[in-house]
């Protein structure tokens, strides 16, 4: 049996599809409504991300931000004090900045085709069409992960779906699969069917509607595709953080640009090539931040924690060190360095290694 690419597409397909669905689908907050401004939030939430872990996200913004004028006259710093624990955090950055894209050029509405939406910053082929589809009903594909492997397997596609011509291919597919009159039910359908019936580990091919024309299932493929190349390894990095304490305050900054974890924060680091960083070292770290160690300090007990990101392991040790009076304000604003009250670092936008360390931090 020839792979079914070499043959024009029927509307069996989507008649499948769209039979199975309405049988199937989630409740989802977000499939009640054909606000852009709500599709877009859901949309970017929810790269990279699972529903479970997105849904309370996706909640929390549309109540604390309820329209796009909301999101766009909130600090960033609040916005991503939201977005804490969610990973990712370039999404609400640019969410942000959308937001006050939308409302400084468009006038507070959001474009209303994909060519347009497509103008927005942080807005890519797969957002636009979810958007356009969903709230407008344009005829525009989506894909995703799970489009990539429904449409492989179904199809048989047996090319790299990484390799930047096969989503030419599979957008190509797609534009002739979804019908005119239900594009929006077509993509949330397959989007649908990918996340839990033809899902990457156990597809439940027994009850499969698409059992008798999938490819993969027919030539007992269906572990192999899709084809993806592998990710490159990820690299580890070693940080140690100097928590460094004076009186009732912890110094923090804000980290800065092209590095993981931009816009929120941490304590003072140094970035070392292995894991250990003897006391005589951390000493000469604060020193050469300005600081002035206290005469009765000791090494304390060093806390460690290993974050893993999608392209790197971060091993992180903590050394809290007293400081026997105030950095000056050249360090301060040589450092970008802070001090903050208890209070004051519960309200800052931190990444979830620095939140677990302060959860079991006595301050």
């Amino acid at each position: 049996m020839p792979s079914l690419l070499t043959a024009a597409p029927t509307s069996w397909f989507a008649a499948a599809l769209l039979n199975w669905y309405p049988r199937h689908r989630r409740d989802l907050p977000w499939r009640h409504t054909r606000d852009p401004y709500s599709i877009w939030l859901s949309e970017v939430i929810l790269q990279q991300t699972r529903v479970k872990q997105g849904l309370p996200y996706y909640l929390d913004f549309v109540t604390t931000y309820p329209t796009v004028q909301d999101l766009a006259a909130a600090p960033q710093d609040e916005v991503l004090r939201h977005w804490q624990g969610l990973g990712y955090y370039s999404r609400a950055r640019n969410m942000h900045h959308t937001a006050q894209q939308v409302v400084q050029e468009y006038g507070g509405q959001f474009p209303g085709s994909y060519q347009e939406l497509l103008k927005l910053r942080g807005v890519g082929q797969y957002t636009a069409a979810a958007i356009a589809s969903f709230a407008y009903d344009e005829q525009v594909a989506v894909l995703d992960g799970n489009v990539f492997r429904v449409l492989a397997r179904v199809f048989g596609f047996t090319q790299d779906i990484a390799a930047p011509a096969s989503r030419k291919v599979f957008q190509q597919l797609a534009d002739t699969l979804i019908p005119a009159d239900q594009p929006a039910e077509f993509n949330q359908a397959i989007m649908e069917f990918g996340a839990i019936q033809c899902t990457p580990a156990k597809p439940d091919c027994l009850f499969c509607p698409l059992q008798q024309q999938c490819f993969a299932f027919q030539h007992g493929m269906v572990q192999e595709l899709p084809v993806k190349s592998k990710a490159k390894a990820a690299r580890t990095r070693y940080f140690h953080y100097l928590v460094l304490r004076y009186a009732d305050t912890i110094y923090l900054r804000k980290r800065g640009p092209k590095d993981i974890w931009e816009g929120l924060y941490d304590f003072a680091l140094h970035e070392t090539e292995s894991a250990e960083l003897p006391v005589v070292d951390v000493v000469q770290v604060v020193e050469n931040l300005g600081g002035c160690v206290a005469a009765n300090w000791a090494e304390e007990p060093t806390g460690a924690l290993r974050h893993v990101l999608s392209h790197q392991k971060v091993e992180a040790k903590f050394h809290t060190v007293w400081l026997s009076e105030p950095l000056p304000p050249a360090s301060l604003a040589a450092t970008s360095l802070a001090p903050y009250r208890a209070t004051e670092i519960e309200e800052l936008p931190k990444s979830i290694l620095i939140t677990n360390y302060i959860s079991n931090l006595d301050i």
